[in-house]
């Protein structure tokens, strides 16, 4: 499994778990659990969770999942804006941990920018990582004039922005991803498969059955091919477990990524996109 590697030089997997919309639907939990479990077998052991999730739902179905195997695996959750003040990160940091049944986090992140001045969240932060509650805080959702602002408030410890990337939402490539590649940040992205929309883009699917593989797992491989770049695709059974797990094994040539950029322009610079 190719690694990234954090500001601080610990490496974790390049390609790990999703978990938007998981735990939510009681007749798919079981397989939900062996999708996750089947991913950590195969080293997709960076799972990316968030108490907005399902309510807090998706960080109980990860802990139903993967209690057992903590040690193996590196944990990621995000808190709301309105939670990341001084007063309440806290807070939300012990109620994200008793959900997912577990006394520290790997990595926590601020889900999004809300008004919460970010010198006070960085400051809520590091507070969590003297106290042990985390071993490592980050930014989701965070442009670049937000990351700017984000250093100058103290937060150059930050280790990761977790962002919209793939295929058809190419717009970091501007002057996000160079401004964390210099800050050596690596990016997590989000939706590499935009939700599951590319499978179907008819363009993509031709070029996967060129290669030899299918729209899926090209579109990760896209992702993948960037330097300094996470990804973390969800699936929900086994199935889909390994089939984004051969992504990370494709070896895009010089021509397939020519095809693919001809394909999926890069777009005119514009502000960060989300969903």
């Amino acid at each position: 499994m190719k690694t990234v590697m954090l500001p601080n030089g610990e490496t974790v997997p390049a390609l790990g778990q999703g978990t938007w919309m998981m735990g939510e639907r009681a007749d798919q939990r079981d397989a939900e659990i062996a999708a996750l479990r089947a991913g950590v077998e195969c080293g997709m052991s960076l799972i990316d969770t968030a108490e907005m999730y399902g309510d807090g739902a998706s960080e109980t179905l990860v802990a139903e999942a993967l209690s057992d195997v903590r040690d193996r695996i590196f944990l990621v959750s995000k808190a709301f804006p309105q939670n990341a003040s001084r007063k309440r990160l806290h807070l939300a940091c012990e109620a994200s941990l008793k959900r997912l049944n577990t006394d520290r986090l790997d990595l926590y992140l601020l889900h999004w920018r809300g008004s919460v001045p970010l010198a006070e969240t960085v400051e809520a932060m590091e507070a969590l990582k003297a106290a042990g509650k985390i071993r490592h805080w980050g930014v989701s959702n965070l442009d670049t004039d937000d990351m700017d602002e984000l250093v100058a408030a103290g937060g150059s410890a930050c280790a990761t922005d977790q962002i919209l990337f793939n295929l058809s939402r190419r717009g970091p490539e501007h002057d996000l991803l160079p401004w964390l590649r210099r800050a050596k940040m690596p990016a997590m992205a989000y939706s590499p498969v935009e939700q599951g929309r590319l499978v179907s883009n008819q363009t993509l699917v031709r070029i996967a059955a060129e290669i030899g593989v299918t729209a899926a797992q090209l579109a990760l491989a896209w992702v993948l091919n960037r330097e300094g770049v996470i990804v973390i695709p969800k699936a929900g059974t086994v199935a889909h477990v390994h089939e984004n797990r051969r992504a990370a094994e494709i070896a895009l040539s010089t021509q397939d990524l020519t095809t693919l950029d001809a394909a999926f322009p890069l777009p005119k610079p514009g502000p960060l996109e989300m969903l």
